[in-house]
């Protein structure tokens, strides 16, 4: 009886919920953020309706459309190159055991090393172009990508490899036909904390060695003290990251379905 009173909400009540819940934490965060507005004052933390206003002249501004452009192509390129070298080598790591065990502190250890101390580094290698920006997004994003994929690969349970071997499975076909498909689900959910990381690097490499690109802009805001500019940068980029990270988790939800 007291199992029968404990039944998890059916599947239509938690798609209800879903929008509800979303809707309650966004007005929560607007409540919060008036509220810190009017306790701080408009000069140090803008209205979201102020912010908005700002928004708009940022977006008609003459050099934006070169601006938004700049930042999504080196976002864009880094993160193919962080997608793909990373599952890559999360492939191989995972498939194997001993080179995953030995890479596996290897990578946490630059996972937690602090990437802006790399920055002149970057700047040695590729100088102050596009490339440093790619390079920069690649480095904060790809290392994820590559735990996640490796860790997966290691929860496979072992009958998919035997029965890979009694069809003759080429390990190209293995990893095709096999592999990825069974641990894509952990791939995707290292796509997400990927995309966000390769966001940041990309947005840090310009805002330190760029004339180009939205972390520019934030870097000149914040030189000018503009806080209402400010504001209205970092409202459009959480906004994106928030939409993709959104979309990406949906399609997290419909592999493991």
């Amino acid at each position: 009886m007291a199992a029968m009173t404990h039944r998890s909400p059916s599947p239509a009540l938690r798609a209800r919920q879903g929008p509800t819940d979303a809707v309650i934490l966004v007005l929560g965060m607007l409540l919060c953020w008036v509220a810190g507005s009017w306790l701080l004052g408009d000069a140090v933390l803008p209205t979201p309706w102020h912010t908005w206003a700002q928004l708009q002249v940022e977006v008609h501004h003459a050099d934006f459309a070169n601006h938004l452009l700049a930042t999504l192509y080196a976002f864009g390129v880094a993160m193919l190159i962080a997608t793909v070298c990373g599952i890559l080598i999360g492939l191989i790591l995972g498939s194997r055991r001993l080179a995953g065990d030995v890479m596996e502190p290897v990578l946490i250890t630059l996972y937690s090393i602090p990437k802006i101390a790399l920055y002149p580094i970057i700047l040695l290698m590729f100088g102050l172009d596009i490339s440093a920006r790619i390079a920069f997004g690649v480095i904060h994003g790809i290392i994820p990508i590559i735990i996640f994929t490796m860790t997966a690969l290691r929860n496979i349970p072992a009958v998919y490899g035997r029965t890979a071997r009694a069809y003759r499975l080429s390990p190209q076909q293995t990893s095709w036909y096999v592999l990825i498909p069974a641990a894509m689900p952990e791939i995707v959910a290292g796509l997400r904390i990927g995309f966000s990381l390769t966001l940041l690097g990309t947005l840090l490499g310009e805002m330190f060695a760029s004339q180009y690109g939205l972390g520019h802009l934030l870097m000149r805001s914040m030189e000018r003290n503009e806080t209402a500019s400010i504001m209205a940068l970092a409202l459009m980029l959480f906004v994106f990251a928030t939409v993709a990270s959104y979309l990406m988790l949906q399609l997290d939800r419909y592999l493991r379905h």
